[in-house]
């Protein structure tokens, strides 16, 4: 793990993040921009100032040289930036931080989550609206950070995030934002304020609050929520959708968990469908989802274990059949009586 000196910009590298967690780090969650520092430009600095004696973070890019400093005067002498501090022209380090990123900001001191097209004040907001520091409410709504699909672990990982303005003000914590960051992000504020682990909801649920995320690169679509499952598999850029098949495939593997099977809108058995859907499209049913945004309406879908318990099913006997599905992957590409359409009767059509 590469971390930034915040005194001079310099890359320094620890072995392991608990072993940089020892001296503590700051780490910072933002939406890229067209132009970010690299590793690379980072390192060119570093030489080249040394030549002059002059310091690399002077010369670094705004965000990186202000984050270095924000987390300077806050008493951390290390900070991690994902622009610069993975080394990106190495597949295997790329994909150590993929699988790592998790504990990478579950293990740092605090982050920063800094919203670069939010201002730190805003007059015509209404002060009506509920919630903790409300002037700033409709601000973050519209902020870029809560519609990318990385952020969300890195909302979810840290045990603090300070969310700072455009101008590196300080807008709030995640706990005093909770009541606000439910309602804009989905995430319950049981989770944000820690009184419950994101293991305590079910896999359907987890996969709702990335419904309304996008990512840059398809495949990042699954490799952002490896951590949120606690799973870890390899990245391969260009496989495409296949990448969210292989993270459900490493969820099933992991858990019991059958409402990662209930994704979707409601729908009627095709027994009782309505007129003029007798016949649906076969190709289109499918036991596991193609991306996240099938897992919109599950926010509220949860999976009780008791329940097999009460109908005599044991545990055991769903992993048996869970490995049988795993070693025929055509047991794994039906979905029967889920058709394409959505019920006439479902509520919210």
């Amino acid at each position: 793990m590469w971390l930034l000196s915040t005194a001079r910009a310099e890359l320094r590298y620890f072995s392991s993040a608990r072993n940089a967690a020892k001296q503590g780090y700051a780490i910072l969650s933002h939406v890229w921009g067209e132009k970010e520092q690299t590793f690379q430009e980072t390192e060119v600095l570093r030489v080249q100032c040394a030549t002059d004696d002059t310091n690399p973070r002077d010369y670094s890019t705004p965000k990186v040289r202000d984050s270095c400093i924000f987390a300077e005067r806050h008493g951390y002498k290390w900070i991690w930036d994902d622009t610069c501090c993975i080394d990106k022209t190495s597949s295997s380090e790329l994909s150590e931080a993929i699988n790592s990123m998790f504990s990478y900001y579950s293990l740092a001191d605090v982050c920063y989550a800094y919203l670069e097209d939010v201002h730190c004040t805003s007059d015509a907001v209404p002060q009506d609206v509920s919630g903790s520091l409300r002037s700033q409410y409709w601000a973050l709504m519209s902020a870029a950070w809560f519609k990318r699909g990385w952020t969300l672990q890195e909302l979810i990982a840290p045990d603090q995030v300070l969310f700072l303005s455009q101008e590196w003000t300080v807008i709030g914590t995640k706990a005093d934002l909770a009541d606000d960051l439910e309602r804009i992000a989905g995430i319950p504020r049981s989770v944000l304020r820690q009184e419950a682990d994101v293991s305590d909801f079910s896999v359907a649920q987890r996969m709702s609050w990335a419904a309304e995320r996008r990512t840059s690169r398809e495949e990042d679509e699954a490799y952002c929520l490896m951590g949120l499952f606690g799973v870890n598999m390899p990245t391969v850029y260009g496989e495409g959708g296949k990448a969210f098949r292989r993270l459900q495939e490493e969820i099933l593997k992991k858990t019991i968990d059958t409402s990662l099977f209930a994704w979707g809108d409601i729908v009627e058995h095709p027994c009782h469908s309505a007129p003029g859907h007798s016949e649906y499209d076969q190709s289109e049913m499918y036991l596991f989802a193609t991306a996240p945004s099938d897992f919109r309406y599950c926010s509220q879908r949860i999976y009780d274990a008791n329940v097999m318990k009460r109908l005599g099913i044991p545990e055991a006997h769903v992993r048996l059949h869970q490995s049988i599905y795993m070693s025929n992957r055509m047991c794994l590409t039906t979905r029967p009586c889920m058709p394409s359409y959505r019920a006439p009767t479902c509520s919210r059509c």
